[in-house]
């Protein structure tokens, strides 16, 4: 089946009001303002310790969601055959930053990682704008090279090359967790596009060797490796934020200890305002209140995969690759997330979604829900009896 992308013209877009997916919309705000509250819980003690002011974190992720809105609102006037051109370009944009975080004196360091620019008055974690780039440009060579994809393999060759230079800059800053998202990102919108189970197996083979062999070969990650799995060995060294964690979330019992009456953020849970914000949560709000934060979580992911299908459906390719591609780093991220707070998986130093605190990985995740709702809107003009007239009216003439 040929691989094509149907489109009004820009200025007719221009003058149609925004359809906008209200569930999508509602779901994420919900997961933006509950994470605001919460994250001014699981803050209040480092901000005051960090900055004399209570509210210092929440203000700047307040600052953040305000920017990241605004170029979510640009993003749903821009049509997306217009992203789909920009493809190269953006790929271009993800390698130079994180080519340029890495050169000396350039790229700001915290804690052993090189992985921010200084931007005005904030941090940019280069991670963020690059995965969505990279994603964006292989949703773009899924919708030319599909045949080839199918077929050869070289067709799966030349993104998985594209991939694997993308991952080594990550490890070379390193950010382990970013490197295995964008992995397994990838993977994902490829196997959806049809690449051949040889291809992928072997690749996804290849893969899992090579990042257990660097997990193995560096003694930090090793380190890491046995505090996750034994934590309670070495509960005030390597296994110290994992145990923590698990006492924060066993506190919370069925219904928590209410907001703000935590008390694994009082200087025992490390990071507990950006990769242990789950456990804060999960202490004051309890089991019920964690399953209804992870049901929220499916329903989003549920919303974007609908989306994905009814794209697909409509012969839009593009749009249906990307969304499928936000999707599942989405979900990825925050099972990730979840995973370490409850000792599933070792520590990766990823955000939850929308809810940890974490400007670069806010903004460019809202940016991201503005291309799903652009990519509703579209969907839901073509589909208007009017719409469908003028297009077909337009095949035949």
């Amino acid at each position: 089946m040929s691989v094509s992308s149907t489109t009004m013209p820009f200025p007719a877009r221009l003058r149609t009001p925004l359809q906008l997916d209200s569930v999508l919309l509602t779901i994420s705000l919900v997961l933006l303002l509950g994470g605001l509250i919460i994250l001014a819980s699981a803050s209040i003690t480092v901000s005051d310790g960090a900055a004399g002011q209570p509210f210092f974190y929440v203000e700047r992720q307040l600052v953040a969601a305000i920017i990241g809105g605004v170029a979510a609102f640009l993003c749903l006037f821009v049509p997306m055959h217009v992203w789909q051109s920009l493809g190269p370009l953006m790929a271009l944009l993800g390698f130079a930053l994180l080519t340029v975080v890495l050169l000396p004196g350039v790229g700001y360091t915290v804690n052993g990682s090189t992985r921010w620019l200084r931007v005005g008055v904030m941090n940019l974690q280069v991670s963020e704008p690059a995965r969505l780039c990279l994603l964006i440009y292989v949703a773009g060579y899924l919708v030319r090279q599909n045949k080839t994809l199918r077929e050869k393999f070289s067709g799966f060759l030349r993104p998985m090359l594209v991939l694997s230079v993308a991952c080594g800059l990550l490890l070379a800053e390193p950010d382990f967790g970013a490197a295995i998202v964008l992995l397994a990102t990838v993977l994902a919108m490829l196997f959806v596009a049809g690449a051949r189970w040889r291809d992928f197996f072997l690749f996804f083979g290849v893969a899992v060797l090579t990042m257990a062999a660097l997990a193995l070969t560096s003694a930090y990650r090793v380190k890491r490796l046995t505090g996750f799995l034994d934590p309670w060995s070495d509960p005030y060294d390597s296994g110290f934020q994992l145990t923590q964690s698990l006492i924060a979330i066993g506190r919370g019992e069925w219904l928590g200890v209410g907001l703000g009456n935590g008390v694994q953020k009082l200087f025992y849970l490390p990071e507990a305002h950006t990769d242990f914000v789950f456990a804060v949560f999960a202490e004051e709000f309890g089991l019920l209140g964690s399953l209804l934060l992870i049901g929220l979580f499916f329903a989003l992911l549920w919303r974007v995969f609908r989306l994905a299908i009814r794209a697909s459906e409509s012969e839009r390719h593009f749009e249906a690759f990307l969304a499928m591609g936000i999707g599942t780093w989405f979900g990825l991220q925050a099972f990730i997330n979840v995973g370490v707070n409850m000792g599933l998986l070792p520590t990766k130093g990823l955000t939850l979604p929308l809810i940890s605190y974490g400007r670069s990985s806010l903004i460019v995740m809202m940016v991201a829900i503005g291309l799903l709702l652009r990519i509703h809107h579209e969907l839901t003009i073509d589909a208007h009896p009017a719409n469908r007239r003028k297009s077909a009216a337009g095949t035949r003439s």
